[in-house]
């Protein structure tokens, strides 16, 4: 891994930031937490990229309020692109 920010995925819709802090936290120290609100997903940013490496080993594929969670480094974001319909 290259950064301390994750992609966390398959979250049940119920999920709030505390039940992510709350579980994240077990690995490290948690920065910051997005979730994108109706889509099942988010992004965790933890302290330092080994924090964010444990909790990757450990969480990816954790089953969490019955759903198995996908947990990965989060990819950039590529500026000026907000979707693959993208024309120019």
């Amino acid at each position: 891994m290259h950064g301390s920010k994750l992609y966390v995925g398959n979250l049940h819709y119920a999920t709030t930031s505390e039940d992510i802090e709350k579980l994240f936290s077990e690995y490290g120290s948690v920065e910051d937490i997005k979730l994108i609100e109706g889509k099942g997903f988010g992004f965790v940013e933890m302290s330092t990229q080994a924090e964010a490496e444990a909790a990757k080993d450990k969480l990816n594929g954790f089953e969490f309020k019955n759903r198995q969670l996908k947990v990965n480094e989060a990819k950039p974001q590529v500026s000026g692109q907000r979707g693959r319909n993208f024309r120019r």
